[in-house]
């Protein structure tokens, strides 16, 4: 056995309010880690003109998207800002089992589902370091007003759920919160419960030649 040639992927959770940076952290890490991968999710909501079909979003319409959930194609679906978004259950078991790391970037209500269904989970919450902060960043993107009071109202409820996640970030310094993800992600590659079989079975192998 090659060691750390059979170790499953890891799937991580990231989540934050709308305007808290995660995206751009997200893109930093996957410069930075070899062997990162973010799923890309379907969605019902319109292209973007800049956006790419299957490379930024799997586009369906609201009907086709209705069909695969029922028929439980998706390992997590949720309603966020009147759009519909869901990770698709059979790439990310693909992706995991040839042992890559994947990252779904995925609301509360998702990271939920998602916990229900696949163990070892390690799950990052994302804060702004204040309400002001994030103000201001979602003013700078570009945001009407009515859009901006909402998606602060919806940034109160993403952070109530703050408790159901492993390991919190605050987005104050950008690379001081890049250095803390890349050191919760380089070190899910050594925790025993991620990777309790290829352990037990290195372990075991290791007895023998002794």
């Amino acid at each position: 056995m090659t060691v750390n040639s059979l170790k499953s992927g890891t799937l991580f959770i990231i989540s934050a309010p709308s305007g808290a940076g995660k995206t751009t952290l997200v893109q930093a890490l996957l410069e930075t880690l070899p062997n990162l991968y973010v799923s890309v999710s379907h969605t019902t909501r319109d292209k973007r003109p800049y956006e790419k079909n299957s490379i930024d979003y799997h586009f369906v319409d609201p009907e086709q998207f209705e069909l695969m959930a029922e028929s439980g194609q998706f390992l997590e679906h949720a309603r966020v800002f009147d759009n519909r978004y869901g990770t698709s259950r059979q790439i990310v078991e693909e992706q995991l089992q040839a042992g890559r790391n994947i990252i779904l970037e995925i609301e509360w209500q998702g990271a939920r589902q998602v916990r229900d269904l696949v163990s070892n989970v390690v799950s990052i919450f994302i804060f702004p370091p204040s309400y002001d902060a994030l103000e201001s960043r979602l003013g700078n993107r570009g945001d009407g007003d009515e859009v901006i009071q909402r998606r602060m109202q919806d940034a109160k409820a993403d952070i109530s759920h703050y408790g159901e996640y492993d390991y919190l970030v605050i987005n104050d310094d950008f690379q001081t919160a890049l250095q803390e993800l890349i050191t919760i992600i380089s070190a899910s590659r050594h925790n025993y419960r991620q990777h309790e079989a290829f352990f037990d079975d290195f372990v075991r192998e290791l007895l023998v030649e002794n």
